[in-house]
């Protein structure tokens, strides 16, 4: 008797955690929605830590709601509070809202031809990463479980973060100082969700990897001084762009010579070099500034002892002197293993089993990981390009674009995964 039962019960069990939650009106009602608020964002788009009449958009959305908001987090980040029926864990959903210096390429109806100023530059502004998207879909989210609030056992936090992509220089901002302020707190939040579409991704294709996803970012200044001279007669001074030159020369032998690149991959890039006036000048000093990327943190602190060590060094040997400084951006963008696992039956149920894919680790930084290094944490990607495409440009470029049928499945996801994370 007992035995029969226990079985049934057990079934029941299970079966409710892999329940459906019968949306597809909602979702098919929402879509239309979804696409019009990431074309407003993506025509009206505004930088880092200057998202002011984005966070007012959105501010408003969630207050259509009920859901309580709270403003002027992290300067112009928004958060949303949306309590379930039921007392129980709480979750958070991040989307980051803000753009980039870059001018538009594409020919769409709803381009951008917005400018702003950016390091004393009159510039271009372009949602060339796609967080437009990332916004619309949480809004959609946020209003498919507003309506939906007798089937939360909990709480959901949902972070509009600006700021993703580095604050101004000067100024503090994006995940970090969210943290700081306390967005994972009052309630403390158990796990947190965050996606990114990726234009190199199919429609309807969702990639994850458990563990590392994306690597710290490190950016690093180096000073290069030398003594100017008349450039037709370089040995009365001492060259710092030749100096500058075998920096860069010995800082990739870091990688390509010291680095165990069988456990993770690395990268040390000098994106920018400043030096000099005149054609016929040798200059007193240089300047480098590059970024540095790893995905294992023993392999970051050898790098980076080894760039100190060096680069004062090579200056030396031919005449000069140089210095660095080394300061963090992001850490990496670790996916909590049993979470991933918890979360992945969610993720199959909402996109097919064979539409979510394991991918490896991508040199791409996320500050999504200052939330991660408090709690647990799940980051995926998801396609964004349309199918059959054999080509897709890059995020951060001029030509940037994504196929917005994308974008539904973000909603779906984002909203069965918090259900199911809450429900288990």
């Amino acid at each position: 008797m007992k035995l029969y039962f226990i079985v049934p019960m057990l079934f029941c069990c299970l079966n409710s955690l892999a329940q459906k939650y019968n949306f597809e009106k909602e979702y098919k009602s929402i879509e239309p929605k979804v696409i019009d608020w990431r074309r407003d964002f993506h025509q009206n788009p505004e930088l880092s830590n200057r998202e002011f009449n984005t966070a007012e958009k959105i501010a408003s959305h969630l207050k259509s709601l009920g859901i309580e908001v709270q403003t002027g987090i992290a300067k112009t980040g928004v958060v949303g509070i949306l309590k379930g029926k039921k007392n129980g864990k709480v979750i958070a959903l991040r989307a980051d809202i803000d753009a980039l210096p870059v001018t538009e390429r594409n020919d769409l109806p709803f381009k951008s031809t917005v400018t702003s100023e950016f390091l004393g530059q009159e510039v271009g502004v372009m949602h060339a990463c796609g967080h437009d998207t990332h916004t619309a879909i949480l809004m959609g989210v946020a209003e498919i479980l507003s309506n939906n609030r007798d089937k939360i056992k909990g709480t959901i936090k949902f972070i509009f973060q600006p700021a993703e992509e580095g604050p101004p220089p000067g100024e503090e901002g994006g995940a970090l100082l969210m943290v700081k302020e306390g967005v994972l707190k009052n309630p403390d939040v158990d796990a947190i969700f965050g996606l990114h579409i990726n234009s190199a991704t199919p429609v309807g294709v969702i990639r994850y990897k458990s563990e590392g996803l994306m690597a710290a970012v490190q950016r690093f200044v180096i000073q290069v001084e030398g003594k100017q001279t008349h450039g037709s007669q370089p040995w009365k001074g001492v060259d710092p762009i030749l100096i500058s030159a075998k920096i860069i020369d010995g800082l990739q032998t870091i990688i390509s010579r010291e680095v165990n690149l069988t456990n993770e991959a690395a990268v040390i890039s000098v994106g920018k070099i400043t030096s000099g006036v005149r054609f016929n000048i040798i200059p007193e000093s240089a300047e480098m500034i590059g970024t540095i990327r790893t995905l294992d943190y023993d392999m970051q602190k050898q790098i980076t002892q080894r760039m100190k060590e060096m680069v004062p060094d090579i200056a030396k040997a031919y005449g000069g002197s140089a210095s660095i400084e080394i300061k963090s951006n992001t850490d990496i963008t670790f996916n909590n293993p049993e979470l991933v696992d918890k979360m992945l039956p969610t993720l199959k149920r909402v996109a097919g089993q064979d539409n979510v894919q394991i991918q490896k680790a991508v040199t791409g930084g996320e500050d999504f990981s200052y939330f991660q290094n408090e709690v647990p944490g799940f980051f995926f990607f998801l396609g964004g390009m349309t199918p059959g495409n054999t080509a897709s440009f890059p995020h951060h470029t001029p030509d940037f674009s994504i196929d917005e049928n994308g974008m539904i499945l973000g909603v779906k996801a984002l909203t069965e995964m918090s259900l199911d994370f809450l429900n288990q």
